[in-house]
């Protein structure tokens, strides 16, 4: 699902795989954190669901919250939203 913004100077629009981009750049800056193939963005429920991959012996909880939060800074800062992210540990690497 796309994102699309109207305003007094037209319209603009974020494709569905681009916020699929952004949310998985911003999970993956966090060292030991590796999204998997489940991920989606909802933009009508303004949220981001996340399946990863985390290093094993790394702290996970605080993985999962670092990725949380890189997420809702980068829709912050790049489309103006704050989503709720969803983040699923499926794996140990």
């Amino acid at each position: 699902m796309s994102l699309v913004v109207s305003n007094e100077n037209g319209t603009i629009t974020v494709p569905g795989s681009v916020l699929v981009g952004i949310a998985v750049r911003a999970a993956e800056q966090v060292d030991g954190i590796k999204v998997r193939r489940r991920r989606t963005v909802d933009v009508e429920n303004r949220s981001v669901r996340l399946s990863v991959a985390a290093r094993r012996g790394m702290p996970l909880l605080e993985l999962a919250r670092e990725a949380q939060a890189q997420v809702i800074a980068a829709f912050e800062a790049s489309c103006g939203i704050e989503p709720t992210v969803d983040v699923s540990i499926g794996e140990l690497e």
